[in-house]
């Protein structure tokens, strides 16, 4: 399973990089804001660190205006693709877009049919929203284990990428299933690193080392 970082805080972006383990990352109109940098500024600075996916979101509503925002935030960089959301509008503003060769992430998707559609319609990727199905008493990655099997089933190219990851379990519950990214926020990565046993075992190495190191 790929990892994604979901932010577009550069020395978060850098930090997780240097792990060795990164292969992407999502970002949002939100994300981007807290960053207090134009959208263009802040692709420009991942595509620099990472050479993997880049999502980038287009705020238009209609069809057009997200088809003309997407192959302009296309040019940035060859590993832009473009997060629409799942509407109507989004599904036609997809299939112009995949027409022109621009990959498309479809977020904001709650269920196996929107995702079905996403893939009718040329999306490269889907983002179902884990999280926040789990936050209304659904079970959010039973949704993605659903849309996993109606994409084998037909042989979609669309890569499903469990999204709004809200602690670790979310993570090893996605590559259970065999979702092929989980896009996930810094915090949730350090979490991931992290066991009090794994803490104990390096405290216990460490205190055995000062007892016989002058020896």
């Amino acid at each position: 399973m790929r990892i994604f970082i979901d932010t577009a805080n550069i020395e978060q972006i850098k930090e997780i990089h240097s792990w060795g383990i990164l292969d992407g990352v999502t970002t949002n109109p939100s994300l981007i804001a807290k960053e207090g940098k134009d959208l263009r500024t802040v692709v420009e600075e991942i595509a620099e660190l990472v050479d993997g996916p880049i999502s980038a979101e287009a705020v238009s509503l209609d069809a057009e205006a997200m088809f003309e925002e997407g192959m302009e935030l296309s040019s940035i960089h060859h590993n832009v693709n473009i997060k629409l959301p799942m509407s109507i509008e989004g599904l036609k503003a997809t299939k112009a877009l995949y027409n022109e060769g621009v990959d498309v992430n479809m977020t904001l998707v709650f269920s196996p049919q929107q995702a079905l559609l996403a893939a009718k319609a040329g999306a490269r990727y889907v983002s179902p929203f884990v999280g926040r199905l789990d936050d209304i008493g659904h079970t959010g990655m039973d949704v993605v284990a659903e849309i996993l099997d109606i994409f084998d089933n037909y042989d979609f190219d669309t890569e499903v990428i469990a999204a709004s990851i809200r602690h670790p379990l979310h993570v090893s519950q996605a590559a259970s299933v065999g979702a092929h990214i989980a896009t996930i926020p810094h915090s949730i990565l350090r979490k991931m690193v992290s066991h009090p046993k794994t803490d104990e075992g390096i405290e216990a190495f460490l205190a055995d080392w000062e007892k016989v190191k002058n020896l």
